[in-house]
């Protein structure tokens, strides 16, 4: 059974059509390389599996269900959860303490509550060691590399255990050591079973990790194939209009 599946995913905007009938499907434990030009609907149809906003039409179902999100919190119960380019990461704070942003881990003393940084640093700690991070709890973010950054916005995920995981460009603008690095990381999330949507325009990195690339061209699914039967001269082809569909 599918992790998630997309029927007729559909959204306009007035006269513009962000996105038309998309129909698209992803496995536990599959790496899914989701490519297009600027433009091509990728952010839109991201936000709508995220919960950031409803589709006009189609319908989305997690492991055979039919779901509705309301809200991105909707999309989080149901097991979805997004790293974003910005990363959104407070570079003041401790590594620790970012995975835990929102949902600090608190004690009890009498009357009052208290954070409870001891456990934070355990719990990030266990998830750095899962992903097979250098990271450490107590560092500071504005210390850190694009690499490391990049594993904490990802063990923030982790921590609600999730079934799918949406990276939106993880390997921008990182050094080439780095990039190995967050590529290792995706393969770890596959290896537990978790469903990644890997979004970029690196022709490399997303060959390199994804069982199955999708191309969207102006709001249109046109290629939705294993990476093994396909090249990156194809895509580049298919994203630029030069070959209709595959």
């Amino acid at each position: 059974m599918s992790r998630l599946k997309l029927y007729g995913i559909s959204k306009s905007y007035g006269a513009i059509q962000a996105l038309s009938s998309v129909a698209l499907s992803i496995e536990p434990g599959e790496v899914l390389g989701l490519m297009g030009d600027n433009g091509a609907g990728k952010s839109t149809l991201v936000k709508i599996i995220a919960g950031n906003f409803p589709p006009t039409s189609g319908e989305i179902l997690i492991d055979g269900r039919p779901v509705s999100f309301y809200n991105p919190r909707d999309a989080q119960k149901e097991g979805i959860e997004v790293v974003y380019q910005d990363l959104a990461l407070c570079d003041n704070l401790s590594a620790a303490s970012n995975v835990f942003l929102g949902r600090e881990a608190t004690k009890r003393l009498g009357p009052f509550r208290y954070i409870d940084y001891g456990h934070m640093n355990r719990v990030a700690g266990g998830l750095f060691r899962q992903l097979k991070s250098e990271t450490r709890p107590r560092d500071l973010v504005r210390r850190m590399s694009g690499g490391q950054r990049q594993a904490v916005a990802i063990a923030r995920t982790l921590l609600s255990k999730p079934k799918i995981v949406m990276m939106d460009e993880p390997t921008a603008a990182i050094s080439v050591r780095q990039v190995a690095e967050v590529l290792d990381v995706i393969r770890r999330l596959r290896d537990q079973g978790i469903s990644v949507i890997l979004i970029s325009h690196r022709m490399p990195d997303v060959f390199g990790v994804s069982d199955r690339i999708a191309v969207l061209r102006r709001g249109e699914l046109v290629a939705n194939k294993r990476a093994a039967q396909s090249s990156p001269e194809e895509v580049t082809g298919l994203i630029t209009g030069a070959i209709e569909t595959a």
